[in-house]
């Protein structure tokens, strides 16, 4: 945790990381926005209207809002998702609610528990860096297991609820 918010109430910390987060993220995003706006101005903008590019737009559109929500778990990949929505001018409001879903998760997390993780990889690394490498992959295959378990499981759930359905007499 910053030096600045050592010792500060806890309500306090969360304000502060999610404004940071929050003024960060739509930066980026209207950021991308803007760069959109000049290539529309440019030779470049019938690329940029093709129907192509419109179907892709459109499917990110609709798919892209619970990606922006994940990528705050992520290091580095928020800012290119964010910069990705404003590059396809996602609707604001749509984009909006998944940021404000997003910060709140990250402003929690490094408000508790986030920078103590960060320095206890990072002095990890110093000690050895094959143990960090280690514990990544531990990490990776946990959560993998996790999400195929959950996937089999609701992939059962549905075959029981097609069968259920499916009756002949």
């Amino acid at each position: 945790m910053p030096s600045w918010l050592e010792g500060k109430p806890f309500a306090i910390t969360f304000a502060v990381l999610f404004g940071i987060v929050l003024l960060r993220a739509q930066a980026t995003y209207w950021l991308g926005r803007g760069v959109t706006t000049g290539i529309l101005h440019t030779r470049l903008a019938p690329k940029l209207e093709s129907p192509k590019t419109a179907r892709a737009i459109s499917a990110l559109n609709r798919w892209g809002p619970p990606l922006v929500t994940v990528s705050f778990l992520t290091i580095g990949f928020q800012t290119v998702v964010n910069a990705a929505a404003g590059l396809i001018r996602m609707p604001w409001i749509r984009y909006t609610v998944a940021m404000l879903i997003g910060c709140i998760a990250w402003a929690l997390i490094y408000a508790t528990v986030g920078f103590a993780a960060v320095e206890a990889g990072i002095a990890l690394a110093a000690h050895s860096p094959w143990a960090l490498v280690g514990v990544i992959v531990l990490m990776v295959v946990v959560v993998a297991a996790v999400v195929i378990a959950r996937r089999r499981r609701r992939a059962a759930a549905d075959e029981t609820v097609v069968s259920e359905q499916v009756q002949f007499p």
